[in-house]
């Protein structure tokens, strides 16, 4: 299904694996003369341990602070110096690096990615260390500890989650954490997961592909093969003994709720209809919870739901803020009800299709940007070992029906199975 007239691009792309293990994406997109290096390894915060977390996001940082041939800062000064961007993440399931160059300058970014992953810890020193775990640590005190509302996702993840699943801790860690890693801790992490045979490498854009992989070849293919990755522990959730609730306390204004349910992972069937179903809920002005609790009602000033795309189980949120005088518990019973009726029966037609079409419109929207199109094939190759589902990711949607998102709503967002945080203004609860 696609729109009439809508030009897709071609998701044509070439899987390899080298000797190492590492496996490399090429996919040709001619039509700008650029080229997207993008690495992602298999390994995020659910990787870590409880009292060891942060350990990821820490690393991520680490990774900018040089390499053996490559000095502090250089990595940046290199690839902007040729007019080029770059950047990295961290998520639960693993941290990217990426590069968007011209096309000619390909073999800098390939360069720059390699050394890091064959020779960086000669830069991983514990002056380096001290640095970064002192910037990590700040950003976690700007981001969670003194923002507003900063620490109800967190929470709602203690609750939802057992204190040994790698979904319980955020992906920025603790505090407590993040001051303890000791430097032989960190050196440890990058030769267990920093590793070819732990990483997918897509090289994306305006390249022949034959050559592309040749350079590849130049500049990865001596680095040695790391150990296998110990397995992460994800045995079967128990479930939640009956709903769980919490308030919250903080220094805002306005109360709000955040509701959070166990739901299917990333790529299960279930997983789109719950995506879908959250498109149906709150996506647009138009959509079912905004049209009712921010316009008719209105007893919300805003209200989003989202399902997280993660590996072991997805995370299906409902978040709204209240109105000013609105009791908080006016929200969370307007809320579960519009649930209930979403388990009770399918969504309107009408609301279906505008979800529907909202979801391949963002789809076909994120294809059309270069570095976005690389990060998506690397994502399904970590993931599936598939790039070329990305293809199909559209069909996925089309293909949903009306009944298969009341299905996900009548199994996951049951009263007795959910997480309600509840912040609200300091004042209110003294």
């Amino acid at each position: 299904m696609q729109a009439p007239g809508a030009i897709l691009p071609d998701l044509t792309c070439q899987l390899h694996t080298l000797d190492n293990g590492l496996r490399v994406v090429l996919h040709r997109e001619p039509s700008l003369p650029l080229v997207a290096v993008n690495l992602w390894y298999h390994v995020g915060s659910k990787n870590e341990r409880s009292g060891r977390t942060g350990f990821a996001h820490l690393f991520e940082h680490m990774l900018f602070q040089g390499s053996a041939n490559v000095p502090i800062h250089e990595h940046f000064r290199q690839v902007q110096r040729v007019g080029g961007v770059l950047n990295g993440s961290t998520w639960y399931d693993r941290t990217n690096y990426y590069e968007t160059l011209p096309a000619h300058h390909l073999e800098l970014g390939l360069w720059l990615e390699s050394d890091r992953m064959g020779f960086l810890l000669p830069a991983v020193t514990q002056q380096n260390l001290d640095t970064q775990r002192d910037v990590v640590m700040n950003e976690r005190r700007q981001r969670v500890e003194n923002q507003p509302y900063g620490r109800a996702t967190e929470r709602l993840h203690e609750l939802l989650y057992p204190a040994d699943h790698p979904y319980h801790w955020p992906v920025i860690g603790y505090l407590d954490d993040i001051a303890a890693a000791s430097l032989e801790e960190v050196r440890a992490f990058c030769r267990t997961y920093y590793t070819p045979n732990n990483a997918v490498l897509t090289v994306a854009g305006d390249i022949d592909p034959a050559a592309a992989l040749a350079l590849v070849e130049r500049w990865f293919g001596d680095i040695p093969r790391g150990p296998q990755p110990p397995p992460v522990d994800a045995a079967d959730l128990p479930s939640l003994d009956g709903e769980h609730r919490e308030e919250l306390p903080d220094d805002v204004r306005l109360a709000r709720v955040y509701f959070g349910f166990r739901a299917p992972p990333y790529g299960d069937a279930k997983w789109y209809a719950g995506d879908l179903l959250s498109g149906v809920l709150s996506a647009g002005k138009s959509s079912v919870l905004y049209r009712d609790l921010v316009y008719r009602r209105q007893l919300a000033q805003e209200v989003g739901v989202h399902l997280d795309p993660t590996e072991l189980a997805g995370t299906f949120y409902v978040v709204a803020t209240a109105k000013p005088g609105i009791e908080p518990e006016a929200l969370v019973e307007a809320l579960g009800e519009h649930l209930a009726g979403a388990a009770a029966a399918p969504p309107a037609p009408e609301d279906f299709e505008r979800a529907r079409n909202k979801a391949l419109t963002d789809i076909w929207g994120v294809l059309q940007k270069l570095d976005h199109r690389a990060d998506l094939l690397s994502q399904y190759t970590t993931y599936f070992d598939d790039p070329s589902g990305l293809a199909r990711e559209a069909e996925r949607y089309a293909a949903l029906r009306p009944e298969e998102l009341a299905d996900f709503a009548a199994e996951v967002c049951r009263p007795e199975r959910r997480v309600v945080v509840t912040v609200v203004p300091r004042e209110a609860a003294a």
